[in-house]
């Protein structure tokens, strides 16, 4: 598989536009939305319940650009779409995009009898199942393990027909929010006389 980076606030937009009409499955039998809305729903979740991260906030909106870039690869579209953002929004958006699919399977294992959609069900065990206790143990010592959960439940949330969350137009200044916080955090001077 060809990995994608994204280098401009322009090609995540315009990559997050194109998944308008677009599927977590290719034959349109998973999720009730497509990965915009369902973009646009997880990240103002995210928002209301913590409208100071905007990095988390970030995480919900691109999590499952995977799905767009390579399509049926419910086992790898979060290292995939970590691999995509990391240069562009930074570690730690890339981190908890990566870390959504194992809070799916934290989350089964720890609270069984907490709902999944039937798309996310499904993909649980190509996912890698849920947890073993020794897995878990290791998942929830994560630093970004809390945050990763809260995600993930947003992620589960953010999956209703029809639900207005906005434009993704009006997330193009968090990103290059975070994005110019990202270059100014990993900018070294020249050290030329």
């Amino acid at each position: 598989m060809t990995r994608v980076e994204l280098r401009s606030v322009d090609e995540l937009m315009d990559l997050l536009h194109a998944c308008r009409g677009a599927w977590d499955t290719p034959d349109r039998s998973g999720d009730p939305v497509d990965l915009h809305d369902h973009a646009l729903q997880t990240a103002a979740l995210l928002r209301r319940g913590h409208p100071s991260d905007k990095e988390l906030q970030l995480a919900g909106l691109v999590h499952d650009i995977g799905h767009l870039l390579h399509p049926g690869d419910d086992a790898g579209h979060a290292d995939t779409a970590a691999a995509a953002v990391r240069g562009l929004l930074g570690e730690r958006v890339a981190r908890l995009v990566q870390l959504h699919v194992p809070a799916k399977r934290y989350l089964a294992t720890s609270d069984p009898a907490r709902g999944l959609s039937p798309q996310s069900a499904l993909t649980l065990e190509t996912q890698g199942g849920p947890m073993t206790p020794e897995e878990a143990a290791a998942f929830a010592h994560d630093p970004l393990a809390d945050d990763a959960v809260t995600l993930r439940q947003a992620d589960d949330a953010g999956k209703v027909v029809g639900l207005d969350a906005g434009v993704m137009e009006d997330w193009r200044p968090v990103v290059e929010l975070v994005a110019q916080g990202y270059r100014s955090s990993n900018f070294t001077p020249s050290l030329r006389s």
